[in-house]
């Protein structure tokens, strides 16, 4: 492949898994390049070796959150409202925003849901183990966040299918069986912020210890969260804590089916530090949100090349992810890489992930349950890649393996 030949504005490059080999030459050839788009459209830098992304995201006096956002499309005037999102934000708004937040996302609140999350886990395997077969993706990989989010946030736990279904929507707009017309996103938001403002009014009349009222009650120097920046966090949290955990789950499994080798490892010693090694090397192979990108508030030199005030500057994780300079063999699997110095929360800098804890403990406790139960997992059928270069998504992967018995009593006969 021919520099000439990068294309990454072409969702279907990511479907069909071609975008590895244009970072490699990215990389190899120019590290911080400049790509064109068709039209009238501005073109954009790409930013592909591992310590140039880290120069970009950590200083977001140069490069801007908020300026026009963080998608390689600028924000549209009518989506202005989504300016209220953490990750549309600069400091010191930004900052004032974390703070706040932050109250809901301490160790002691992230450290109530566990146990509940590992019974959790255990149960989701339940509900597969008998049958030897299952979509992994929708049965397996998509219900621990979505229990999880339901139990951080009080969401009824019969609701959670539309969680996912909202985010899907949201999501997957350059995929065809996802996008609905132009209103179809807008109007799973909407529905978000009534869910939202829903839960919020409930927890005012009746407080709970659980990160809800934690937000709506948080205060520092007199200052609150607004309803709208509420919203917002409500909905960053429901598409963003879903989509990423789901979708590091289904990549982390397809590379331990298809590196057998390694998947046998964590069969004969699933102990937590292998578990917590092996956790690090999927979310780095994973990197599930691809890029994000900022606007240059001024000129700026980076890696021998001269961005323009304006300019929009995209950090592509997924290739640092890759970069040889950092990770040796990068494009091999290895579940016990010691040092892992991956960026697939961000690379540190302001927008460090908010859930990396939380993001860790549920891999942590659904492949724990994966490989003792299901160590013969296997495809059952072809994997369906998501249409998008913003999330590295897999919509279905069949898979089958030799049933087992319940580890716990059905729902349907305990007590009998």
């Amino acid at each position: 492949m021919e520099l000439a030949d990068v294309d990454l504005t072409d969702p279907e490059t990511f479907r069909q898994e071609r975008h590895h080999e244009m970072f490699a030459v990215l990389r190899r050839e120019d590290p911080v390049h400049f790509h064109e788009v068709e039209g009238d459209a501005q073109g954009f830098w790409c930013v592909t070796k591992h310590a140039d992304l880290i120069t970009v995201n950590r200083d977001a006096s140069v490069f801007s959150s908020a300026a026009h956002g963080i998608n390689i499309p600028d924000i549209p005037e009518e989506d202005g409202g989504v300016r209220d999102m953490m990750l549309y934000m600069d400091p010191p708004r930004h900052t004032r925003y974390r703070k706040l937040v932050n109250k809901g996302f301490t160790p002691r609140m992230i450290g109530l849901i566990e146990s509940h999350l590992r019974a959790k886990a255990t149960a989701i395997v339940d509900n597969v183990v008998e049958q030897g077969r299952a979509d992994f993706v929708e049965d397996i990989a998509a219900e621990l966040p979505l229990q999880a989010i339901a139990e951080l946030m009080g969401v009824p736990l019969e609701d959670r299918k539309q969680l996912f279904a909202w985010s899907n929507t949201m999501i997957g707009f350059d995929d065809p069986e996802f996008q609905g017309d132009s209103e179809a996103g807008m109007e799973a938001a909407a529905q978000m912020y009534m869910m939202a403002n829903g839960l919020a009014a409930s927890r005012r009349e009746t407080p709970r210890d659980d990160i809800i009222t934690k937000l709506i009650n948080a205060e520092i120097d007199g200052d609150k969260l607004s309803e709208a920046e509420f919203d917002m966090f409500f909905l960053l949290l429901v598409v963003a804590g879903n989509e990423t955990t789901r979708n590091v789950t289904a990549h982390g499994m397809r590379a331990l089916i298809e590196n057998p080798e390694q998947m046998a490892k964590l069969v004969a010693d699933p102990s937590e530090e292998r578990i917590n090694l092996a956790v690090e090397e999927i979310l780095r192979w994973a990197t599930p949100v691809l890029y994000f990108r900022r606007t240059a508030l001024r000129d700026y030199e980076l890696g021998g090349k001269q961005i323009k005030e304006g300019d929009k500057v995209v950090m592509w994780h997924i290739s640092a992810n890759r970069d040889e300079d950092v990770f040796d063999d990068p494009y091999a699997f290895r579940v016990d890489r010691s040092p892992n110095d991956h960026i697939a929360f961000g690379g540190g800098g302001p927008h460090f992930c908010l859930g990396a804890n939380l993001a860790r403990m549920e891999l942590r406790l659904i492949f724990r349950e994966l490989v003792t139960r299901l160590p013969d997992i296997r495809f059952d059928g072809d994997v369906e890649m998501l249409r998008s270069n913003f999330i590295g998504g897999i919509k279905r992967m069949p898979v089958q393996w030799t049933p087992s018995p319940r580890s716990t009593p059905s729902p349907l006969t305990a007590g009998v």
